[in-house]
């Protein structure tokens, strides 16, 4: 088995076909949740990131081999020097532009992206060390990154409906039904920490609206109970949680 594996590190057609098969493997891993779960950022996604960071790995072998070997006598007459990991470090530097791009601030303060932008860091990790060949660290990557991404998700929504804490976006008819909802809220025992109560433009049709960061009290925590609660007024429109 270690010969197999000392084989495969050599830097040959057949391990650079198993480089670049692993790091297509393990982001396809990555993204196959995602897409079940209808994420921009899915199956294929993953799979070329994963792929481009590995070939960016192995492009930094090549390059370093080359110039130790074939290309030694010239690199020596002009004086050339490399880094090897050069290439890998522009790779981590891409996929960051590329991450904030992602991110994006969305209405109600609430803003999305953050998971996939650093899934993404995550698939270029695993490329760049299925690149060097260092196929350990994939394997156990792939695993605990898989199963962050793909099987904890429920549980980190089960748990945040679970909390205390509740930020809630309301749309109501008119500024002043805000003591409305506050007097509900105190009669509830929930401690309002902040009323973030938003700006529309006279002309939209848009109804006034504001953002209730609150904390319920330890006898009544349930989420649906409150909402519930803010639904039935008649001066309520809409209400709904914020989950980032």
């Amino acid at each position: 088995m270690q010969d197999l594996v000392a084989f495969f590190r050599q830097f040959s057609f057949c391990s650079m076909a198993l480089r670049l098969l692993l790091a297509m493997a393990v982001g396809g891993v990555l993204g196959l949740g995602r897409t079940r779960r209808g994420r921009s950022a899915g199956f294929r996604t993953y799979m070329l990131i994963s792929v481009g960071a590995a070939m960016c790995a192995m492009i930094s072998l090549y390059l370093y081999q080359m110039l130790k070997g074939p290309w030694a006598e010239t690199a020596a007459r002009v004086g050339e020097k490399f880094d090897a990991s050069r290439m890998a470090a522009q790779a981590m530097t891409g996929i960051g532009f590329l991450g904030a791009g992602i991110i994006v601030k969305e209405a109600h303060q609430q803003v999305n992206g953050v998971t996939t932008a650093t899934g993404l860091f995550a698939a270029v990790c695993m490329g760049v060390a299925a690149g060097v060949g260092f196929y350990e660290v994939v394997l156990l990557s792939v695993l605990v990154v898989g199963l962050v991404l793909n099987l904890l998700s429920p549980l980190e929504g089960a748990f945040k409906r679970h909390l205390r804490n509740i930020t809630l976006y309301v749309e109501f008819d008119s500024p002043e039904n805000i003591s409305v909802i506050t007097e509900l809220l105190n009669e509830q025992h929930v401690h309002i920490y902040d009323i973030d109560i938003e700006q529309t433009e006279q002309k939209a049709a848009k109804p006034p609206s504001a953002i209730f960061v609150l904390q319920m009290s330890r006898e009544n925590h349930s989420h649906s109970g409150i909402l519930s609660s803010l639904a039935e007024l008649s001066c309520v429109r809409s209400v709904q949680e914020l989950i980032s």
